[in-house]
């Protein structure tokens, strides 16, 4: 097993990747930030293992990233919440995805785009509304269909944007 630390770094970058550096830490972050919030359905939409995706859940927790709140007791069930520390990540979620959009050679273009809630406007790849300026946080952005969202029509469309 690959280790998740990095020792010798005396890196912000490192210390960043020693919390959310593991494979699939950020997609089931995103997945939250979308609103699937209960395990099935980020498992669903992951394809992850079961023992996976609950460790990194814990692992997630454990670095307050994300709250567990239950919604059933009977049996008990869970659903997964952002923290403050989890919303941050949107700045580097929507760089990452525009990065993705630049590189990843879809013709049809990105699968979603980000725009404002408040006036329609697209994000850029640094949380900047293009239509009115204003900086953006998680709650101020939402996704839509992107041009390039046909080419991913056996997986259903995801929104990449905190829900109140």
């Amino acid at each position: 097993m690959l280790r998740r630390d990095y020792p010798n770094q005396a890196c912000s970058l490192a210390a960043s990747l020693e919390v959310i550096g593991e494979r699939w830490s950020l997609l089931i972050v995103r997945d939250v930030m979308n609103g699937n919030r209960r395990f099935s359905g980020i498992q669903a939409s992951l394809g992850i293992a079961r023992n996976v995706l609950s460790a990194r859940l814990q692992r997630l927790i454990d670095e307050d990233i994300l709250e567990r709140r239950a919604y059933q007791e009977s049996p008990p069930r869970y659903e997964y919440f952002l923290t403050e520390k989890g919303l941050d990540l949107w700045p580097a979620l929507i760089a990452l995805m525009s990065w993705g959009d630049r590189h990843s050679g879809n013709p049809e273009g990105p699968p979603m785009r980000i725009v404002h809630k408040g006036c329609g406007g697209a994000v850029s790849d640094r949380g900047i509304c293009e239509e009115c300026g204003e900086v953006l946080t998680a709650h101020d952005a939402r996704a839509v269909p992107g041009p390039g969202a046909a080419v991913y029509d056996d997986v259903p469309f995801s929104p990449f944007a905190a829900r109140r």
